[in-house]
């Protein structure tokens, strides 16, 4: 398939810029993937499209306060935005800046807080900070929440709070696990009482996250690679629920990624470490079963995904659907659940 396949016309004024007051506040667009039809709901309304025996895997990483502002020695004003923390002093990194630094350049930030390049690594630099407090304590000092660059503001206070999700655990990701964000801690009570099961995985989003597809054909597309995790607990509860007649249901592109790269194999086994699984139209799906997502971005790696696991033709009249009935999209967003 080609690029322009993945467009579709997006009004600018549909691209949320603030998230809804409360979380389940959000409008949610459910997709029946047997009937192709498309019903209009509140997110809070999610619990009658869900069963119990049904398991929800949500991802648990942690968004850090990645973004980071600061000047050269020679005085020039700089953006860092952190795409991984490689150890407590290391990182690796965008720069923004006039002119690249070089290696060996001192970058300095607030609070007396100095980094050193130590290396290029295509367009990513390596960073090394001052031995003392660890760079995951430096961000928390000093660092920005990294809003995606399709909110055209600058990070707030609320957004601390609101760019995570409630259940958010292991700190390493630079981007929400947005499909989440929906959730607020009673509607995952009711959930629970209910009879759905809950479990999660860890997949840390990266900044590539963002980047765009520059082929013309999507087969020619490299992904960049993030880090994940899927327990051995996650893989027995995924198999009790199988046996059970429950459904797997993903919260999110993320944690498709997660379970789809531990059966890469043929068998569901635990898998920690990196993956650059991309999913397009024609993938066979082995063990998700319905799909939480926000509304992502035209000719976008996630939309692809999203495509591949509703059809190519559902998803875009889906998207259209969400277009005239005035949607929110992207991060901050209204969601879809596909089943």
């Amino acid at each position: 398939m080609k690029l322009k396949d993945f467009d579709y016309y997006l009004p600018k004024e549909l691209i949320a810029q603030f998230p809804t007051e409360q979380r389940t506040d959000s409008r949610l667009l459910v997709v029946n993937r047997t009937t192709k039809q498309l019903v209009d709901k509140k997110f809070r309304e999610i619990e009658s499209f869900l069963n119990p025996g049904d398991l929800l895997v949500m991802n648990n990483t942690r968004v850090i306060p990645a973004r980071l502002f600061g000047q050269k020695e020679t005085g020039g004003k700089l953006e860092v935005l952190i795409e991984r923390v490689v150890n407590e002093h290391e990182v690796l990194a965008q720069v923004r800046a006039s002119k690249s630094p070089k290696t060996g350049a001192i970058l300095s930030f607030d609070n007396d807080i100095k980094a050193e390049v130590i290396g290029r690594n295509d367009s990513f630099f390596n960073l090394r900070f001052d031995i003392g407090p660890t760079v995951l304590e430096i961000l928390d000092e000093v660092g920005h929440i990294p809003l995606p660059p399709y909110i055209e503001r600058s990070d707030k206070l609320d957004d601390v709070e609101r760019y995570q999700t409630v259940y958010a655990e292991q700190p390493g990701a630079v981007a929400a696990p947005t499909a989440g964000l929906h959730f607020d801690k009673q509607l995952l009570s009711s959930l629970q009482e209910k009879g759905v099961n809950i479990a999660y995985v860890t997949l840390h989003v990266g900044a590539g996250t963002f980047q765009p597809v520059r082929v013309e054909n999507i087969a020619d597309h490299k992904m960049h690679k993030e880090w994940l995790s899927v327990t051995p607990a996650l893989v027995e509860q995924i198999e009790q629920t199988r046996k059970s007649g429950g459904r797997v249901v993903a919260i999110g592109t993320t944690t498709v990624r997660c379970l789809e790269t531990a059966v890469l194999h043929g068998k569901l086994e635990p898998f920690e470490g990196e993956t650059d699984i991309f999913i397009t139209p024609g993938f066979e799906f082995k063990v998700v079963d319905a799909l939480l997502t926000n509304f992502h971005l035209p000719e976008s790696t996630l939309l692809m995904l999203v495509s591949a696991f509703a059809g190519y033709e559902l998803t875009m009249a889906a998207y259209q659907h969400a277009v005239q009935q005035a949607y929110r999209f992207f991060s901050y967003g209204d969601a879809m659940l596909i089943q």
